[in-house]
């Protein structure tokens, strides 16, 4: 056979690939998805004006035009009157009664929106859609716009929530407790000021993270500390063991005042960044890399044997300035070895706080500048209480059955010997 020649099955094939499919119907998904809509919408509207009418009728005791004794009252026609459903927006027309006003128990006098758009809308806000935002997404998702001013009215309905949620007592105890605070802008009398949001963190019993406490500091200076801890102390925190915080004005001096039995760590961090202050660019990878070794020893003798043979070679290397501050200052970062070493990862710096902290920075940057102090604190409060229902506050972050039996010692942080640097 000629292999040029097309074989029976190619020629079928070639046929049915030419030959019309006739007429096809083209669906028009848009339009459909718009169709159903207004069908979802028509439907809603009509059982809502169906339940007022049921309401209106048990209320005058008779149905529209019914003639007997038992009738109460009689229709005095309705009115118009929208709402914003999660279907869209339905037009309602509410009864009217002649002589007694009429009650719905379905639709709350002078409502606008149903409950759960309500809900929506905070919701959005608290998970750090910015108000602006909000409006768009209102259009989409119902075909009606929400005003950036209704959802700021909507969320001074949760102040009074958060206030609560911000003051309830503390249960339980809590072994460590992260503390740090946060600089915000505010309008005041015409200028732009910085306005500090104090924000602790623990680890209970069981080894969840709880938000303890959010509150306003004037500054981040020791007036504000002494507030923030008496404001702990007296809503119940108790059994701390370790607090853990960058080297903040009166911070430390406040701790041992209402914690006395409780040990300081320095964030681990914050105290590289100290260091590289007196370190010229070229060196600051070198001395990172001394600076790690020293918390990455096996225990606490270790790590201070390995701090003064760097002190010793920082002279070495004509950095003085910052062979002092390490060796007046390494001890405060590494009070986390008197802790189970399966912790130390997560004691050594201030980490867990900072990234509470940046997702606040995140969802107040569309903010810009508050217009008082306590807006500030509604909102980052509030968004905290958002974090705590999420995976954040429902996963399990330490086993803090290793710390049981564990003796508490003294808080006092133990000196380095100051000849061991000479």
């Amino acid at each position: 056979m000629n292999e040029d020649q097309p074989t029976e099955t190619t020629a079928a094939t070639a046929d049915s690939a030419v030959k019309p499919l006739g007429d096809v119907i083209a669906i028009n998904e848009g339009l459909i998805k718009d169709h159903l809509d207004k069908m979802v919408v028509k439907t809603v509207e009509e059982t809502l004006n169906a339940m007022l009418d049921a309401e209106a009728e048990e209320q005058c005791g008779a149905k529209r035009y019914e003639r007997t004794p038992d009738r109460l009252d009689n229709r005095d026609g309705h009115y118009d009157r929208q709402l914003h459903t999660k279907a869209g927006e339905v037009t309602l027309k509410v009864p009217r009664l002649r002589k007694l006003p009429f009650e719905s128990a379905i639709i709350e006098r002078y409502k606008r929106r149903e409950i759960s758009v309500e809900e929506a809308l905070v919701e959005m806000y608290l998970a750090g859609v910015s108000v602006r935002r909000v409006e768009d997404i209102t259009q989409a998702l119902w075909g009606t716009r929400v005003s950036p001013s209704t959802v700021s009215e909507l969320n001074q309905k949760i102040a009074v929530q958060i206030e609560e949620w911000r003051n309830q007592p503390i249960a339980g105890e809590h072994a460590y407790v992260y503390i740090d605070g946060i600089w915000l802008k505010r309008s005041w009398g015409g200028e732009v000021k910085n306005v500090s949001i104090l924000v602790a963190i623990g680890v209970n019993q069981d080894g969840f993270r709880e938000v303890l406490g959010v509150m306003e500091g004037a500054k981040e200076d020791k007036a504000s500390w002494v507030n923030f801890l008496r404001h702990l102390k007296s809503r119940g925190l108790s059994g701390v063991r370790l607090f853990v915080s960058d080297k903040c004005l009166g911070l430390v001096e406040s701790l041992v005042e209402f914690y006395p039995t409780a040990r300081w760590q320095r964030c681990a961090v914050h105290f590289y960044r100290n260091v590289w202050t007196a370190v010229p660019t070229s060196k600051v990878r070198e001395v990172a890399a001394m600076l790690k070794a020293v918390h990455a020893q096996e225990d606490l003798q270790a790590a201070r044997d390995k701090a003064v043979l760097i002190v010793a070679k920082l002279r070495e290397m004509k950095l003085a300035g910052a062979a002092e501050i390490v060796a007046t200052g390494v001890e405060e970062t590494l009070q986390y070895f008197h802790f189970p070493s399966e912790h130390w990862r997560s004691l050594r710096t201030n980490n867990p706080l900072e990234r509470l902290m940046r997702e606040i920075r995140r969802r107040t940057r569309a903010v810009g500048a508050f217009p008082d102090g306590n807006s500030a604190l509604i909102l980052v409060s509030a968004r905290l209480r958002h974090v705590v229902g999420t995976q954040w506050g429902r996963k399990r972050y330490m086993d803090m059955n290793r710390l049981n039996g564990l003796p508490i010692t003294s808080p006092a942080p133990d000196k380095i010997v100051a000849a061991s640097f000479a």
